[in-house]
């Protein structure tokens, strides 16, 4: 698959957050992690050198890369070249994916830079219809939030947005010392599968925002933090508002985004 052994290394650049993983069989195990049910199509998000890439080109579903760095992107067409029709030079945050996937569903995975690995999740939970499955690495302690319930000090707006549409599973940790460079912290693998059922029972805006704004103020209590909602004094009599929003689970939290509703 790979044609040219002889094209230079790209170099990481620390402006795109680049740290390339060197590990054969980590790559393999992430490429793994996808169940590849219920779509025909899987994107990576910045692939580098194609590690993590070529483990996916093997497996029986069409693979699609996006990669803002014009050296990745040059040295992938030069070695993968059945991957260069499907090799998206673009802003993953930016670019309309439609464009490629009219509307059709597909995974997401990558190891993904982490300066930018919150905007991928929430860019993912907008296009929750379309993600049925999501994998990927991030820096350990962000990987660790998503996935942690609530009374965890770690649990906060990514965990009950993550867990309101997708199943969240941590999966393994990953050492600095596979990387080049090796990035100042360890790294974690997690899988979103999307629920059977993901529509929620309460305004999906709404909910997002008391979600944020609960979290803004995390050692209030609901009835402070939410203030700006102008709610009625026998809404806020409610116990639930005498609570800390990491003691909400997610379920809580749209029970709670329905009462608002109501109130508002």
């Amino acid at each position: 698959m790979a044609r040219n052994p002889n094209q230079h290394q790209v170099k990481a650049k620390k402006y795109l957050g680049q740290h390339f993983l060197n590990d054969e069989s980590i790559a393999q195990k992430i490429a793994d992690t996808l169940n590849l049910k219920a779509y025909k199509n899987i994107l990576e998000i910045g692939p580098g050198m194609g590690v993590l890439t070529k483990y996916l080109l093997k497996k029986d579903i069409t693979t699609y890369v996006i990669e803002i760095d014009t050296e990745s992107v040059e040295y992938l067409k030069a070695n993968y070249l059945n991957l260069a029709p499907r090799i998206i030079e673009k802003d993953f945050l930016k670019y309309d994916l439609n464009t490629v996937f009219n509307q059709e569903p597909f995974a997401i995975i990558g190891n993904f830079p982490y300066n930018i690995s919150t905007q991928i999740v929430f860019k993912t939970l907008e296009m929750r219809d379309q993600i049925p499955e999501f994998s990927g690495m991030f820096q350990k302690e962000v990987a660790q939030r998503i996935c942690s319930k609530e009374g965890s000090k770690v649990y906060g707006i990514l965990s009950v947005l993550a867990q309101a549409y997708y199943d969240a599973e941590y999966l393994f940790t990953v050492p600095s010392d596979v990387f080049n460079p090796p990035p100042k912290v360890e790294s974690g693998v997690l899988r979103l599968i999307r629920k059977k059922d993901y529509t929620l029972p309460c305004d999906d805006t709404l909910f997002f925002r008391v979600v944020k704004m609960a979290f803004q103020q995390r050692r209030k209590t609901l009835r402070n933090s939410l203030k700006t909602f102008n709610l009625s004094d026998n809404l806020k009599a409610n116990v639930i508002f005498g609570k800390r929003p990491e003691q909400l689970s997610v379920q809580e939290f749209i029970e709670l985004t329905q009462l608002i509703e109501k109130d508002v």
